[in-house]
């Protein structure tokens, strides 16, 4: 015998699409009292007490008093308690972080997606319509986006265009693109003869290319000859950044395990530690650069006693990459616009600027 569950029928000359739109309307209207009081500000004021810790330390974050944040946080616990029989968060005392509840997780978890999907939805819609406008940029590319503005800035001021610029960390240049976080962004890549595959969905203006070099505080004793073989780099020792566009260089010509195979006496985050442990002595060896970091920075170093010098790098390996400056956008983006759209017209005074020789940069 099957026990068969009877499932309700729709009404006679119903359409099943129709059915359903009744079914949801009556879940819109039955939603609860206690959730329909929660607020965007308040789910914002959850995430920043779960960031910081604390009431306190989230009033200060928010330039609130803490009284009024934990009015927010009481109130959502309040309301939790109704909806699901659990307070999202517990005082633990007087200079202990706030407990959150297994339930307080879960709701942290739904307030970031929620005010993410909203912010991401507001700003598409700002840049479909042409009132915003984001654009990343490196520390040696900032001239570039300046001059395109200059260009730009009386019609976005007339248009009421939003234009706003970050800086973006050359190890980040990909990941701010596909992410959609920039519109437009300049800085500079290592390109290979492969680029035709990671550049595909990408529009490119190039603006620079060069090779890197090494600078060294070994004297011509210890680092004789005014090149070195990148296949000899093995035999250095090497300050090396964690990440970005010299950590894909060593990639390219020792393999992803690079550092198991090279002498690397330190790992650093940011290119300018690496010249100030070189200038201080405290490490004896080299550091891959840019050639136009490393020039400027021995023309420094000579007018203060010449403790830094350039030495030659010669590409003996396969495949040969070389540093090239440029600025990218998403194809479909420039597809998706018009020629009157902020964005193209952006990229139109950055193209001009390159065609006319004036977009100097320094990759």
């Amino acid at each position: 015998m099957t026990d068969r569950t009877e499932q309700p029928r729709p009404a006679a000359g119903s359409h099943p699409r129709q059915v359903a739109a009744v079914s949801t309307l009556d879940e819109l209207l039955d939603c609860p009292p206690a959730l329909l009081d929660t607020t965007l500000d308040q789910l914002r004021t959850l995430l920043v007490v779960r960031e910081t810790g604390s009431a306190l330390r989230a009033a200060r974050a928010l330039g609130r008093e803490q009284s009024s944040v934990q009015k927010q946080i009481d109130t959502l616990n309040r309301n939790c308690r109704a909806l699901c029989g659990e307070v999202l968060t517990i005082r633990q005392g007087r200079g202990k972080d706030v407990l959150f509840t297994s339930t307080g997780e879960e709701m942290v978890r739904l307030a970031q997606v929620t005010l993410s999907k909203w912010l991401g939805g507001i700003h598409a819609s700002r840049r479909r319509l042409g009132s915003m406008l984001t654009v990343g940029t490196t520390e040696f590319t900032l001239p570039i986006v300046s001059r395109a503005w200059e260009r730009l800035a009386e019609e976005f001021r007339h248009r009421d265009v939003e234009f706003k610029v970050i800086h973006v960390r050359t190890k980040d240049l990909w990941s701010r693109l596909e992410t959609k976080e920039v519109d437009l962004i300049c800085g500079s890549i290592v390109s290979t003869p492969d680029d035709d595959v990671r550049l595909r969905d990408y529009d490119v203006i190039e603006l620079a290319r060069g090779r890197p070099v090494l600078l060294t505080n070994l004297s011509e004793g210890e680092l004789p000859g005014a090149v070195v073989m990148t296949s000899r780099l093995d035999a250095l020792p090497l300050v090396i950044p964690a990440a970005g566009l010299i950590a894909e260089y060593l990639g390219h010509w020792h393999g992803p395990n690079f550092r198991d195979r090279l002498n690397v006496v330190a790992d650093i985050d940011d290119i300018y530690y690496g010249l100030s442990l070189l200038r201080s002595g405290l490490v004896r060896g080299c550091m891959i650069v840019t050639e136009s970091l490393g020039r400027r920075a021995a023309r420094e170093e000579a007018a203060e006693g010449a403790v830094l010098r350039v030495v030659g790098l010669h590409d003996d390996l396969d495949p040969k990459p070389e540093v090239m400056t440029g600025a990218f956008v998403r194809k479909e983006d420039r597809k998706r616009y018009d020629a009157g759209h902020p964005l193209n017209r952006l990229w139109d005074a950055v193209r001009d600027q390159a065609r006319a020789g004036q977009a100097t940069a320094e990759p």
